[in-house]
């Protein structure tokens, strides 16, 4: 019997520890995510700037939406910088 609640508990202590980690994580992966973006934007503003001589402005919500949904994001913020703007 005692072997069963020790393996409960530890099992309980397993998936805190689990919830804690994935929580802690998720503003560092934000943060990764909009250092990308960042760079896709970055990387289009250059090429775009010298093929076609248009750029557009990089700001942190830009970035976060480029990093977070990858090259459909970017491809996104830049269709919308060029039309709606």
């Amino acid at each position: 019997m005692e072997i069963l609640a020790s393996l409960g508990s530890l099992a309980v202590g397993v998936i805190i520890l689990y919830i804690i980690v994935k929580l802690l994580a998720l503003p560092f992966k934000l943060v990764w995510n909009g250092i990308i973006g960042a760079i896709m934007l970055w990387l289009a503003n250059l090429l775009g700037g010298t093929l076609f001589g248009v750029t557009i402005n990089i700001t942190i919500i830009k970035a976060l939406i480029a990093g977070f949904f990858g090259i459909p994001g970017a491809a996104a913020v830049i269709v919308w910088d060029l039309f709606v703007k």
